[in-house]
């Protein structure tokens, strides 16, 4: 089983199309190559136009600048462009000095051992959305499946509510994000701020099938450091599969989790 990992519509990507207005060029290329990366077969040029909203002309020099530096590989027999291997390189050096990933993955490791859940570590980016940066699954025949790298809007499932929690909104701004989401079961409004006004004290919060059917949530910030990111740890299981008394060690177990990484990133 595959979370979904569909990207919605918020304010932050408004604000973003207005900022890239100030740096066109690198909005171009940004968005050539968030769509060829989640292309498993090349792209003529005409598409790639279409798709990210540019005139074929314009669209041809983006790729070609992004030929030349390696992070786009072009087809001359089917003339058609994919993602290159100097993605990859830019990736691994990029991964190989960053800190949480590295920290928190003996943790996550536990979680999924001892819990039997899919456990995963995000932060959020400049786009309002949660990233998934580090990864464990459980040992279990049927596990649920997230990719590293995979995005998510900042207030859908647990963790969003953590973020509503932690940015302390109010009611009316609650309900403004919250019309943005879109869930398998829909929670009514009334009940997911009343959890998101659980999470304010209980430090953890809990989606039960809201976001995808069958499928059960536990997620919690961790303290920020001193560059301010926004990070969390979520557990991803199936709900059958946890009882009450689970559910409570798993939340205790999560709260200590989130105290030793931060505390390791100071």
């Amino acid at each position: 089983m595959k979370l979904s990992t569909e990207s919605n519509t918020t304010e932050a990507d408004t604000e973003e199309s207005s900022n890239a207005n100030r740096a066109p060029a690198v909005s171009r290329a940004a968005a050539v190559l968030r769509l060829l990366a989640g292309e498993r077969s090349g792209l003529g040029v005409n598409e790639i136009a279409r798709l990210v909203d540019l005139v074929p002309s314009t669209c041809f020099h983006v790729l070609r600048a992004l030929v030349n530096e390696g992070f786009v590989s072009f087809d001359p027999v089917k003339k058609t462009y994919r993602t290159g291997i100097g993605i990859m390189t830019l990736v691994r050096e990029a991964m190989a000095g960053w800190e949480y990933p590295k920290l928190v993955q003996p943790v996550l490791d536990k979680l999924a051992s001892e819990h039997q859940v899919t456990a995963v570590a995000i932060e959020f980016d400049t786009r309002e959305r949660m990233v998934a940066v580090a990864i464990s699954r459980s040992n279990n025949t049927v596990s649920l499946h997230v990719n590293v790298g995979s995005r998510f809007p900042a207030f859908i499932s647990a963790t969003g509510r953590c973020v509503a929690a932690e940015r302390n909104l109010s009611r009316n701004e609650s309900k403004r994000h919250f019309d943005t989401l879109r869930w398998e079961k829909a929670p009514r409004f009334n009940d997911w701020y009343a959890e998101v006004e659980r999470a304010k004290v209980e430090g953890v919060a809990v989606d039960r099938g809201n976001y995808i059917r069958g499928v059960i949530v536990v997620a919690i910030l961790l303290p920020k450091g001193a560059d301010r990111a926004t990070r969390g740890i979520s557990a991803v299981g199936f709900e059958h599969h946890v009882t009450e008394d689970s559910l409570r060690q798993l939340k205790a177990d999560l709260r200590e989790a989130a105290q030793t990484v931060g505390a390791q990133l100071g």
